[in-house]
């Protein structure tokens, strides 16, 4: 039975804030994942492995087990539901928020109100537990440019500086959850291969408490 460690990583700003924390607990990518096109990464650990992967599809590859371990923003955790998969480390690292947000001064309406996100289970089930009625929309990109144009009466976004919804004439309203990126692991990788994903969450969590 391999023995190998596949660990699926987030492309973008989660994957710069991920590798210097790797490293920090003894894995590094032999060649430098900037610079290449690959998806594929060895690393100075022979039975450890990175995959490079857009963020929604960290959750799936590791809840399938095409990979044993995954490094996911919370926000990814909470639409896909994160079934079949342990939570066991909180990386502390891309923290931001994910929260509601309208236009400046507009006022929202009474009853049915129009949502846009691609956060859309999250939207949902936020709405609902807040008892408001909600159509919502999913969009891929550009938020703030829905309330604008009339396609919807708020939005649920990450938030970080804010920055893009003040340049926008928006206003963040309601916090939804804290983000943070979370280190994940298939459920039956961790019977099968206990020993080693345990080592290697330990040198992680060691990583993470000395930038404490």
């Amino acid at each position: 039975m391999s023995q190998e460690i596949i660990i699926a990583l987030t492309k973008g700003r989660i994957l710069k804030e991920t590798l210097p924390l790797f490293a920090a607990a003894g894995i590094e990518p032999l060649e430098d994942i900037s610079q290449s096109r690959k998806l594929i990464f060895e690393t100075n650990q022979a039975d450890v492995r990175l995959l490079v992967i857009r963020g929604s599809d960290v959750p799936t590859y590791v809840q399938y087990g095409a990979a044993d371990m995954g490094v996911s923003g919370k926000d990814m955790l909470l639409e896909s539901a994160g079934a079949g998969l342990y939570e066991p480390l909180d990386l502390n690292i891309a923290r931001c928020q994910l929260m509601t947000a309208a236009l400046k001064g507009h006022s929202i309406p009474q009853g049915r109100v129009r949502v846009a996100t691609k956060f859309v289970n999250i939207a949902r089930q936020y709405f609902a537990e807040q008892g408001v009625q909600a159509d919502v929309i999913k969009l891929y990109g550009a938020m703030e440019l829905a309330p604008l144009m009339n396609l919807a009466d708020l939005i649920v976004d990450i938030v970080d500086t804010g920055n893009t919804l003040k340049a926008n004439g928006m206003e963040p309203l309601e916090l939804i959850a804290p983000i943070s990126s979370r280190l994940v692991v298939n459920k039956a990788a961790m019977k099968r291969k206990y020993q080693r994903i345990q080592q290697l969450i330990d040198s992680l969590r060691q990583a993470v408490m000395s930038r404490a």
